[in-house]
């Protein structure tokens, strides 16, 4: 297939797309580069691969791509409360109404496959696991954007949606900012992390097996089609304080406590049922242990040492 990827160049894509060319899909990427990322670069030599740099929000870019696209992956998003807080106007234009106008130049027969968060849940109920048919009910900005982009791609069909776990491990493309890749960092180098709100719980995922997701949902789209997919790790329903624990089980020195100094931008607490894409056949292949070895070994060669001199 001709696979468009916008914001393909991201976290992401820089382990799906060398996934799609494996499995020998051909494989266009539309991203600004705007964190200046070279994670594509090991890609420029496959004949299947393409890089355009745009706007994914510019509709003259997408118009061109679009029409020999069989199936386009919109990942292009400021990921995450603290960046959508930061500039609300390009989180609603990216998040959003990117995905809209995509939509619109989009005809029936192009399929679609939709990253968005889990986050959508909000807060839910003391020991109760969400579902896909549990209400949406996000509450930053960011969950609220994503979950009004789902909403447009479901209605407008040939389309599944992926609501993502927090991802966690290593990628060309690294993001250390996401809780446990945060958390791990801080066990190698700190040795400690100061915690609040320590028993909010998420669900997590491994890179990897995102990337495995859209192959898979690739390969059964005529069976999942016009639905959401929770996909998570099924025994990662976890607190941070319990994810601590966890680093700990690895990292031994590695010391956390509770403190009230702050609060988390996206106040989510909830746990989260995977029963429908494991109904699919689809099984993560990569636990939260393998993924905290993962960065502990990633981190080796990863230091955000910059402006130090030592």
């Amino acid at each position: 297939m001709n696979i468009l990827i916008t914001g393909g160049a991201g976290y992401i894509g820089s382990i799906l797309a060398p996934a799609l060319l494996d499995a020998g899909h051909t494989v266009t990427i539309l991203d600004s580069f705007m964190f200046r990322q070279i994670s594509l670069a090991h890609l420029c030599a496959n004949p299947n691969f393409d890089i355009v740099r745009g706007d994914a929000r510019d509709e003259n870019t997408l118009k061109p791509l679009v029409k020999s696209a069989d199936l386009v992956i919109p990942l292009a998003a400021l990921v995450g409360a603290p960046m959508c807080d930061a500039d609300r106007i390009a989180a609603a234009t990216t998040n959003r109404d990117a995905v809209l106008t995509l939509l619109r130049l989009l005809s029936s027969n192009q399929k679609v496959i939709m990253p968005v968060t889990n986050s959508g849940y909000g807060i839910g109920e003391a020991g109760k696991h969400c579902t896909e048919e549990s209400p949406l009910r996000p509450i930053s900005l960011y969950g609220r954007t994503k979950v009004e982009a789902e909403e447009a791609v479901l209605a407008r069909g040939n389309s599944i949606s992926f609501r993502l776990a927090t991802v966690f491990g290593m990628a060309p493309r690294m993001r250390v900012d996401l809780l446990v890749n945060d958390f791990v960092y801080r066990a190698v180098y700190d040795r400690a992390v100061v915690l609040f709100e320590p028993h909010f719980k998420r669900n997590y995922i491994h890179i990897r097996d995102v990337a495995r997701a859209f192959l898979h949902g690739l390969a059964n789209f005529e069976t999942m089609k016009d639905r959401p997919y929770n996909v998570g790790l099924s025994d990662a329903n976890l607190s941070k304080w319990e994810l601590c624990e966890k680093i700990r089980e690895h990292l031994p020195k590695f010391v956390f406590l509770e403190a009230p100094i702050g609060e988390d931008p996206d106040k989510r607490d909830y746990i989260v049922s995977n029963e429908r894409i494991e109904a699919t056949g689809y099984r993560p292949a990569h636990s939260l242990d393998d993924g905290i070895r993962e960065l502990i070994k990633g981190y080796r060669m990863l230091r955000n040492g910059i402006h130090s001199n030592v």
